[in-house]
């Protein structure tokens, strides 16, 4: 087990009706005027806009509102959302949505609080531990941004290349985060399981570690991860289960704020890789996981494949073959591919609707590793350009 600090100051806010207390939070946190930040027409055609904005209202908290958040957010909204909150005098940023709308917020946050470009901080040219304060009100459980400390962004504004780049600061952890499950009942399928497969990524990707020692970390991840796998389907056959997508919503905040990573080295090799593939093709981010992280796991597997079993077993439910660790770790991994058919997501990049190139390959897996600074991605097994390409080609 290495050296850990942790520490989430972001204060949840769970339950029925809770983001009708936005007002009073943004007021208990210093904020004077807010923006109010978000994508897609849902958070007016349900009234939730009207009664953010309601409880704004009745705490003096004045307000601009800036929609047009799009999947995998754009670096060039964010900086029109600087603009608007220098020019109104805003101190707060609410984010209404998942994790794109999250993620813009917060680098909006970023740009009212420095005079840097913004693309040189998600570029690694700048660092900053100065942000405008943020809360979130989630209407998606997956990405858990809400109590994150990263911030994720398409850079659009350099030319043709889009590059999607991400910059982690602990400032960055918003100061609240109100999740109300009901908010997530009118969710299309797609948007319950993408996110769902989210959570196990993010949880998965600090599972598989060569950390010796970590048992209560093992057991607070697997856990999540059972939850998780029964949840999806739950909330998928009945929208309006409560309980699934209370489940799922508190999951999806724990999963990623740092919890289950406790004393451990995480991975993140398929996150890396994901962020190519979605910069490159703009596919949702949890779908394009979980087309990639089948032929990963089979390409690391034998560097520990005793952890790929305990996987299998403790997770999957599958039966230990005690002669054969790696055989059981395969079962594993072939039960999580049904697991995602279950719920109409890929496991491979046809599957996806995508054909890469060869060409195409060799840019996305340079730029998953130059992305993270140095020649390899990933940490249970160091992945160099050649091994990406590998990766990505298994993945066809």
């Amino acid at each position: 087990m290495v050296n850990f600090e942790y520490l989430v100051p972001t204060k949840m806010v769970f339950g029925k009706g809770t983001e009708e207390e936005a007002g009073r939070l943004i007021k208990e946190f210093g904020g004077h005027k807010a923006l109010i930040h978000w994508g897609g027409d849902y958070v007016r055609t349900t009234g939730l806009l009207e009664r953010i904005e309601r409880g704004l209202a009745a705490e003096g908290i004045e307000y601009v509102e800036m929609d047009g958040v799009v999947p995998n957010p754009r670096l060039s909204l964010v900086k029109q959302g600087v603009e608007l909150c220098k020019k109104e005098g805003v101190d707060f940023v609410l984010a209404i949505g998942g994790g794109s709308a999250i993620d813009s917020s917060k680098a909006i946050a970023y740009g009212l609080a420095n005079d840097f470009e913004l693309e040189d901080l998600f570029l690694g040219k700048v660092s900053t531990d100065k942000i405008a304060k943020i809360g979130a009100i989630s209407t998606l459980a997956g990405t858990g941004s809400e109590t994150s400390n990263s911030t994720v962004i398409n850079i659009d504004t350099m030319g043709e290349t889009m590059l999607k780049r991400s910059y982690n600061h602990e400032c960055a952890r918003p100061l609240f985060a109100i999740l109300n499950p009901e908010l997530t009942y009118s969710l299309p399928a797609f948007q319950t399981a993408a996110p769902g497969a989210d959570i196990m990524m993010h949880t998965m990707e600090r599972y598989f570690t060569t950390e010796q020692h970590v048992e209560l970390s093992d057991e607070l991840a697997e856990g999540l991860m059972r939850t998780v796998k029964t949840f999806v389907p739950e909330a998928l056959a009945n929208p309006k289960s409560y309980a699934a997508r209370a489940n799922l919503l508190l999951a999806g905040a724990k999963s990623h704020d740092g919890l289950t990573g406790l004393g451990r080295v995480g991975d993140f090799a398929c996150h890396a890789i994901e962020h190519e593939i979605g910069a490159m093709f703009d596919v949702a981010h949890g779908a394009g996981l979980t087309a990639i992280w089948s032929s990963w796991a089979k390409y690391v597997i034998d560097v520990d494949p005793e952890r790929f079993a305990q996987f299998a077993v403790n997770v999957w439910g599958v039966q230990n073959n005690f002669h054969d660790p790696k055989e059981t770790g395969l079962r594993g991994i072939e039960a999580w591919d049904e697991w995602c058919h279950s719920i109409n997501l890929p496991t491979s990049l046809s599957e996806l609707g995508i054909e890469p190139t060869d060409e195409q390959i060799h840019e996305m897996a340079q730029g998953a590793v130059d992305a993270r600074g140095g020649d390899h991605a990933g940490a249970f097994k160091f992945l160099y350009v050649e091994d990406i390409e590998n990766i990505l080609k298994a993945a066809r």
